[in-house]
């Protein structure tokens, strides 16, 4: 068999169409086979020949010739195949099994993540467009409203962000909620012209951002759109793309450089804004009963003034003995 047989059979879920037509014609070692991939495919294309013939109770030689069977030269361009199907999920398992094949130390494997995460920054700031920048600060700052979107992982920057600029923008809302998805489309019904949703997405994708940042364009809101590279789906959505780079070795994305961005664009937003200062001098003070030195201040001045009841108190009951004694010597 020619490689060229293979190219046909890549992606779009090809291996369950080829097993769906020669299923009939497959031998009963065959079928055994094609029933566990077809019933867990996502799982059979991270699996090595000797961990599919093992879950599937059959022999390598076995799981070789099913894979010829079905049109491929042999197990590595079937599991390729399957890949191909699932390539964007599975990047960050192909990853992490190549590095896990490495001998390194834990100390060797945090500063190669943390040199990693430098890179990733770095690259985020030769990319920056100064235009764009300015064209999301704007956005920012003459919204009525800003919606801040972002699920998984996601869902943690997007909240950081919002406790960012609450100080400096009049209204600020996140829209992670804990009705899930649909709450965050009953909130977006809501959406006009005047409102800028900024929506994060990241690999792997969630389809839920992309779904509700599509709504959100559609009721007239201005999206700025935080993610990695121009095929990112929110792209051709946005009014404002942000880019940051996220590789990462061991999971599907970095979120360093994209936090630091997030931070970064915060602050130009504090810069711009009117009455920055006083907004967050106000910030402060109406939280300060919340902070930790706060309390502490406040519990010393409960001390002193307990000090200071305590010293009248006791210079009260020194001065009522002192008449006492007067008392008493006078009338001897």
């Amino acid at each position: 068999m020619h490689n060229s047989k293979n190219t046909s059979l890549q992606g779009g879920g090809a291996v369950a169409r080829v097993l769906g037509k020669l299923y009939p014609n497959l031998s009963k070692a065959h079928r055994k086979t094609a029933d566990y991939v077809l019933a867990n495919t996502f799982r059979a294309a991270t699996m090595t020949i000797d961990e599919l013939s093992e879950a599937a109770g059959i022999s390598l030689a076995t799981a070789n010739r099913f894979a010829h069977a079905l049109g491929f030269d042999g197990y590595a361009p079937f599991r390729n195949a399957l890949v191909a199907d699932f390539a964007s999920s599975l990047a960050p398992v192909e990853k992490m099994r190549h590095e896990v094949q490495k001998s390194a130390t834990s100390a060797e494997i945090i500063y190669a993540a943390l040199n990693n995460d430098i890179r990733n920054i770095e690259a985020t700031r030769q990319a920056l467009v100064a235009e764009h920048c300015d064209q999301a600060v704007e956005m920012i700052l003459k919204a009525d409203r800003i919606f801040v979107i972002g699920f998984g992982a996601s869902a943690f920057l997007a909240g950081i962000m919002v406790h960012a600029l609450e100080p400096f923008c009049r209204t600020v809302l996140s829209g992670v909620h804990p009705g899930g998805p649909s709450q965050t489309g009953r909130q977006f019904f809501k959406l006009d012209e005047r409102d800028v949703v900024i929506a994060m997405a990241y690999p792997r994708y969630a389809t839920d951002t992309v779904r509700l940042a599509r709504r959100a364009v559609e009721k007239g809101a201005k999206l700025i759109a935080f993610t990695d590279l121009p095929h990112s789906p929110l792209v051709p959505l946005a009014d404002v793309t942000i880019y940051s780079q996220t590789e990462r070795q061991m999971s599907p994305t970095s979120d360093a450089a994209a936090l630091v961005l997030i931070q970064a664009l915060c602050d130009a937003v504090a810069h711009r804004a009117k009455r920055s200062v006083q907004a967050a001098s106000e910030m402060t003070e109406f939280v300060l009963p919340w902070l930790y030195q706060a309390e502490q201040y406040e519990q010393g001045k409960s001390l002193a003034r307990a000090s200071g009841k305590a010293i009248k108190n006791n210079a009260v009951k020194s001065n009522a003995v002192k008449k006492i004694a007067a008392s008493g010597t006078n009338k001897a």
